[in-house]
């Protein structure tokens, strides 16, 4: 199976109709009645695809080769979810995602580990909505998205011949983008639950802008996606 298809798959899991004819019962938040909600603080990390993630699900995560660009992604998240349903729940949720700028390699050796001064440096915070279904009171699907505010992406831009375009980058505008995420795991108690989650965040670098005619446009794109484990506690 290709490593792009990852996310497909855990989609079809999360939506199959033989896992919730399966369900039955009382299982998301049993000691909740539907209607009532409650806090969670979440975070997860894991690798990058190494920026090559044009669209949800191409991402290539093969643990076993080393790859130009691939890096230690993190993020974290705060949220309210309500059990809509004896098996299902929906919320909010917003947080901080770091797309690669930590390289833990570098714990062991004189080497910063924070790579935020790099000029592909991406990161960003966003806000949105998540649902998760619990198949079994030990097992649970779940989806998120919503808004991404990519970093600025402040770098030089040169031309086919390396001539510098003197183009002015890392503005405030065009940086508005979206994120979207899929995954499973295993409920180890009411209030606490691991996964493996596929997260794609379609992130911009921001516009771009010549300086002599004073036209603005689109900076390219720096999409990316954070294959991870993730562990989330609710109160």
């Amino acid at each position: 199976m290709k490593k792009s298809m990852l996310p497909v798959v855990l989609a079809a899991i999360a939506l199959s109709p033989a896992a919730f004819a399966q369900s039955g019962g009382d299982t998301y938040r049993p000691d909740l009645a539907v209607g009532e909600g409650n806090w969670f603080v979440a975070g997860n990390v894991g690798r990058t695809d190494g920026g090559t993630a044009d669209r949800f699900g191409t991402g290539d995560f093969n643990v076993f080769e080393s790859r130009e660009g691939r890096r230690t992604g993190y993020g974290l998240a705060a949220g309210y979810r309500w059990k809509l349903a004896p098996a299902f729940g929906l919320g909010i949720e917003g947080g901080y995602t770091d797309l690669g700028n930590l390289e833990v390699r570098n714990a062991f050796r004189d080497d910063s580990v924070d790579q935020r001064d790099d000029e592909n440096a991406l990161r960003g915070w966003h806000v949105g909505g998540n649902a998760r279904w619990h198949v079994t009171p030990a097992w649970y699907v779940g989806a998120r998205g919503g808004y991404f505010r990519a970093s600025d992406n402040s770098a030089t831009y040169y031309n086919s011949v390396g001539q510098d375009l003197g183009l002015e980058s890392g503005g405030r505008d065009g940086r508005n983008s979206w994120y979207a995420g899929v995954g499973t795991g295993w409920n180890a108690t009411e209030n606490f639950s691991v996964g493996l989650h596929y997260d794609y965040f379609r992130a911009k670098s921001g516009d771009l802008r010549d300086p002599v005619s004073g036209v603005t446009f689109e900076g390219p794109k720096r999409s990316t996606a954070l294959l991870g484990l993730t562990a989330e506690y609710a109160f």
